[in-house]
């Protein structure tokens, strides 16, 4: 059974950090592009970050580049976004994506999500 667990999620104040961090299970988390996406109240889902499957190619958003890094740990299966700086503009759901074509079969899952609260 594939499952994708967000936690770390929570209140914090602008300027300050939060360490989000994703459980996968159920599937060969190694051979999956991991990503993360946010959904703020009454906008669509948007993009986040994306690293490849060894860990050495990560993209991120014009919104969070030189805030968010995000990092994954293979023998964990584990994905973690850590995000500094945070702007009340960050408030959303954060949640955890696994993405893979393997012979034109594409195999996409997706976490609960985790809440993130940016405010004074």
């Amino acid at each position: 059974q594939v499952q994708l667990v967000e936690s770390g999620g929570g209140l914090v104040q602008p300027g300050g950090s939060l360490r989000l961090s994703c459980a996968a299970s159920g599937f060969t988390f190694s051979s999956y592009v991991m990503r993360w996406y946010r959904q703020a109240p009454g906008k669509e889902r948007e993009w986040v970050a994306s690293i490849f499957t060894r860990g050495d190619s990560t993209n991120y958003a014009d919104s969070v580049k030189g805030r968010f890094t995000i990092s994954r740990d293979n023998a964990k299966n584990t994905v973690s976004l850590q995000m500094n700086s945070l702007k009340p503009e960050d408030t959303a759901v954060y949640y955890c994506n696994a993405g893979r074509v393997l012979s034109g079969v594409v195999n996409n899952y997706w976490g609960q999500g985790t809440q993130v609260t940016v405010s004074s």
